[in-house]
C-alpha cells in the first residue's frame, strides 16, 4: 500500500506527460555525445548503461522499500526483466554503431520506428487495444521517419565515407530490440516498483555488453578524460533523465503512446546535429520532421479522447 500511496505522490507532483516531454529532450541529446566520442560503439554502449546504474545503485539500495522488492520478485518477472535487459543491450549496441555509417537524422528517425512493433506487441501480448485514430498517428508518423531519413539518401554526398544502407538497417536492428524492452517495461512496471525493475535490466544490459566488448578485443580503460565527461554526460541526461524517466512513465501511459511520442527525438537530435555538428538536415528532413510532429500529436490526441471517454 505504502508504494501506491508513494507512487500517487510523485504522479500529483509531476503529471506523467511532462515527464515524457523532460524524458524526449533528455534522449535527443544522445546522438550527438555519441558521436563526439571517439571510443568504440560497444565502449560507449557499456559506460553508458554502467554509470547509469551506479547512479541508481545506491538510491535503490537505500530505500527500504525498494530492498525488499529485489525479494519480491516472482521468478518469471525475473527472467521478462533479464530478458528486457538483452534486448536494450542489443538497442544500444546497434543503434550507436549504426550513427558511424548513416546521418543522425536517419539513425534516429529509423531507431524509432519501434511504434509498428510496439502497436503489434501490446495488442498480441499486453491486450491493449489500438484505436482507428491512434493508428492513423502511427502511420502519419512512420510516413514523416521515411521522409526523413530518404532525405539523407537523396543527398548523397553529405554521406561521403559512410555506408548509409548499412547504417539504417542498424538502426532498424535497434527499433526491434527497443520495441520488446518497452514492452517488457509495460508489462512488469504494472507490479514492479522503478528502481529496482530498472537496476535488474540495467544490471542485464551492462553484462551482456561487458560479454561483447571483451569478446571483440576492446580496452576497458585506456581513454583519455575528455571520453570518460562523455560516458558520464550519457549517463546522467540520456540515461537517467531519459530511459529511466521513460519506465516510470510506462506506469502510467500506455506503451504506444509513449513510442510513437518519442518519435519527437529525431527532431530533436536533428536540431542538435545542426548546432554542434555542423550535420545540416536537407529540406526533405525538415519537411519529414513536420510530418513525425503531426503524428506525435495525432497519437496524443486520440489518448486524450479515449480517457475522457472512459471517465
Amino acid at each position: 500500500m505504502s508504494r501506491l500511496v508513494a507512487a500517487g505522490r510523485l504522479e500529483e507532483r509531476v503529471p506523467p506527460h511532462v515527464a515524457l516531454v523532460v524524458a524526449i529532450l533528455a534522449v535527443s541529446t544522445s546522438a550527438v555525445l555519441v558521436e563526439w566520442s571517439r571510443a568504440p560503439s560497444l565502449v560507449k554502449a557499456l559506460y553508458r548503461v554502467v554509470f547509469t546504474t551506479a547512479f541508481l545503485l545506491p538510491v535503490a539500495l537505500y530505500r527500504s522499500t525498494d530492498r525488499a522488492a529485489f525479494t519480491e520478485i516472482r521468478p518469471r518477472d525475473l527472467g521478462v526483466a533479464v530478458a528486457s535487459g538483452v534486448a536494450l543491450a542489443i538497442h544500444f549496441a546497434s543503434w550507436f554503431e549504426s550513427l558511424r555509417w548513416t546521418s543522425v537524422a536517419a539513425s534516429v528517425t529509423l531507431v524509432q520506428a519501434q511504434p509498428l512493433f510496439v502497436a503489434a506487441g501490446a495488442w498480441a501480448w499486453l491486450d491493449e487495444r489500438v484505436t482507428r485514430r491512434t493508428a492513423a498517428g502511427i502511420a502519419v508518423a512512420v510516413v514523416g521517419m521515411l521522409v526523413m531519413s530518404g532525405g539523407d539518401l537523396l543527398a548523397g554526398a553529405a554521406l561521403t565515407g559512410k555506408r548509409p544502407l548499412y547504417g539504417n538497417a542498424l538502426a532498424v536492428l535497434g527499433a526491434v530490440t527497443a520495441a520488446g524492452y518497452v514492452l517488457a517495461g509495460r508489462s512488469l512496471r504494472q507490479r514492479l516498483p522503478l528502481l529496482p525493475y530498472v537496476t535488474v535490466v540495467y544490471v542485464t544490459c551492462a553484462a551482456a555488453l561487458l560479454a561483447a566488448t571483451l569478446t571483440r578485443g576492446y580496452p576497458l580503460f585506456a581513454y583519455p578524460p575528455r571520453e570518460w565527461l562523455l560516458f558520464l554526460a550519457m549517463a546522467a541526461g540520456p540515461g537517467l533523465f531519459g530511459h529511466t524517466v521513460l519506465n516510470w512513465v510506462l506506469a502510467h501511459v500506455e506503451s504506444s503512446v509513449v513510442s510513437v511520442s518519442l518519435l519527437g527525438e529525431p527532431v530533436g537530435s536533428t536540431l542538435l546535429a545542426a548546432l554542434l555538428l555542423a550535420e545540416y538536415p536537407t529540406p526533405v528532413t525538415l519537411l519529414g520532421g513536420a510530418v513525425v510532429l503531426l503524428g506525435v500529436w495525432l497519437t496524443a490526441s486520440a489518448r486524450r479522447s479515449a480517457d475522457a471517454s472512459a471517465e
